[in-house]
């Protein structure tokens, strides 16, 4: 029998095309594995940020230098954080035990008020059962869950060392930002480092802005917040508006997060006053989103938000809360990744370049 001859038209796979192909697949693997170091490493980059950021205003008003800039912007951050724990720490202690222990009153007031309206009676049939063994099932859960945000909180606890890492890490990158940009610029070929060193400086900019219109969202956002929550007479109003700042820069699930625990103090108050606290927390949220957000993307990047959605939902999958909390600013850096290496570099299409 004769041997087969190939097929004119088949040629050998390079080398060269079999090594990048598998040079790729080990880089892509690595990142998967270094994830966590890698999603560690892009916070701490964001924080050094925000340090530079603050250096370079004291820089500009005050003609101070970058490196002692940095240092008191971190010493000046970490002093606000600790008189904040000195002063709002016992409170927050007492007022959350004096929430514990009220809770079965409080789900009680909950239960009664159901039994006693129209909206109650409705939701009731709609679950099904009768209101006593509902509430029993309730409380349970309830029970449930506040077991669970104890776990969570001493799982809090347990990742100070990972906040300390990010934190030295942060004050190390703000201070010789230039080495470390100048170094991975090495790694890129020649012919590519003017074009690599001005998509980072595009990057940077961008997370700059970014950073800069959630800190004001942020603060506008605690300071209606906790107002609102102390017009209402709510318990530790300064300190949930605090909390409903921070949390705000996570889109969509941070409202709820801070929305929680305000309603449960409001909620040891009457089911009135939880009412009008969710109200309230609506309202802000409306505002927020319908005209703030709109007026700082003029400054800082506009994110499409189905896209800036799928990314919470993505990472929120993959790395839990941290990639909850990173999801934004990683799609910005996707989005420009994408735009200027693929779009522009590699299909060669500048029409829609971004000013």
């Amino acid at each position: 029998m004769p041997t087969p001859r190939p097929h004119p038209d088949r040629r050998p796979v390079p080398l060269a095309t079999i090594l990048t192909v598998f040079a790729i697949a080990l880089v892509l693997a690595a990142i998967w594995a270094w994830s966590r170091v890698l999603l560690l490493a892009f916070a701490a980059i964001l924080l050094a940020i925000a340090l530079r950021g603050g250096a370079r205003v004291m820089h500009n008003r005050l003609g101070l230098p970058f490196r002692p800039g940095v240092l008191i912007t971190a010493a000046g951050s970490a002093g606000l954080v600790a008189l904040l724990f000195v002063y709002t720490g016992p409170a927050i202690s007492k007022q959350f035990n004096q929430l514990l222990d009220s809770l079965p009153d409080a789900w009680k007031q909950v239960s009664d008020w159901m039994d006693n309206s129209s909206i109650g009676s409705f939701v009731e049939q709609q679950l099904g059962g009768e209101g006593g063994d509902q509430s029993q099932a309730a409380g349970g859960s309830l029970s449930s869950a506040f077991q669970y945000l104890r776990g969570t909180i001493t799982t809090m606890f347990g990742t100070a060392a990972n906040i300390v890492l990010l934190i030295t890490m942060a004050i190390f990158l703000a201070l010789d930002a230039g080495t470390y940009r100048d170094g991975f610029l090495r790694l890129v070929p020649m012919g590519y480092r003017d074009r690599a060193r001005d998509i980072m400086d595009e990057t940077g900019t961008a997370l700059a802005r970014w950073m800069g219109g959630q800190a004001l969202d942020m603060l506008i956002v605690a300071l209606l917040t906790g107002a609102g929550l102390w017009l209402l007479g709510v318990p530790l109003a300064l300190v949930l508006g605090v909390i409903a700042g921070i949390t705000n820069v996570i889109p969509v699930i941070g409202p709820f997060m801070s929305g929680v625990p305000a309603v449960l103090f409001a909620m040891t108050q009457g089911v009135d006053k939880a009412i009008y606290v969710t109200i309230l927390f609506v309202v802000i949220q409306q505002i927020e989103g319908n005209i703030l957000m709109p007026m700082i993307q003029k400054y800082a990047a506009h994110l499409p938000p189905v896209l800036t959605v799928i990314a919470i939902v993505a990472f929120g999958s993959i790395f839990g809360l941290s990639g909850i909390i990173l999801a934004t600013p990683l799609l910005l850096v996707a989005i420009i990744l994408v735009q200027r290496i693929y779009v522009e570099d590699i299909l060669g299409d500048r029409d829609g370049k971004r000013g």
